[in-house]
């Protein structure tokens, strides 16, 4: 009941209603990412969504124009206090998840959830094995269950096996605590950046939250 309709339900009435204030934190976002190279606002991304049907994700651009797109070696995308390509504006806005605010427009448009796994990148589809294809089964989200306990910090193994758990267990409890854990991972800076070696994704007891 509640994947099947009120989950779409809420994530409209949420996006539509955080628009003003997102509209308001844009303006000087835009004028920075602007005035810092004179480049684009917006970065689009086409990715893997629902049904594993292709769409363009919206972020404010966080990185220098024409950009390479650098990948570590289990093929997540490399992120660096230290990347070169990232600009001044840049460092700040992934800092602060605000480089994600232009995902709501893909929550209005059906294309994401607020909470899902996050949208898979072009490139990776040889991984998707073993049952990974299941996390294709829900709309990605803006945040999700990996985000919430690792953020960028995870190897794809880890994000695999968290997007698994959550397409199983998916549940307005669950997405709002992973919604609370996520605001608490922004606000306290944690796992911006990729460690050498991540976390597990479990408590100290070795359980799932």
């Amino acid at each position: 009941m509640y994947q099947k309709g009120i989950k779409r339900a809420l994530d409209f009435i949420i996006a539509l209603a955080a628009l003003p204030l997102a509209a308001l934190i844009a303006i000087p976002v835009s004028i920075a990412i602007r005035m810092e190279d004179g480049g684009s606002v917006f970065y689009r991304s086409e990715r893997y969504g629902l049904g594993m049907q292709k769409f363009w994700m919206l972020k404010f651009r966080t990185m220098k124009m024409d950009a390479p797109d650098i990948r570590n070696s289990d093929g997540t995308t490399f992120n660096s206090p230290a990347d070169p390509r990232l600009t001044r504006t840049g460092g700040f806005l992934r800092k602060t998840s605000i480089d994600e605010l232009p995902q709501l427009i893909n929550v209005l448009r059906g294309e994401m959830s607020l909470v899902g796994p996050r949208p898979s990148p072009m490139g990776n589809e040889a991984t998707y094995t073993g049952g990974v294809r299941k996390k294709f089964a829900v709309r990605p989200g803006i945040t999700g269950y990996n985000q919430a306990l690792l953020r960028n910090s995870a190897s794809l193994e880890e994000r695999y096996r968290n997007d698994l758990y959550y397409v199983e267990h998916v549940s307005f409890r669950l997405d709002a605590k992973i919604l609370l854990l996520t605001a608490k991972g922004v606000l306290f800076r944690q796992n911006v950046y990729r460690k050498p070696e991540a976390e597990t994704g479990f408590d100290d007891s070795g359980r799932r939250f």
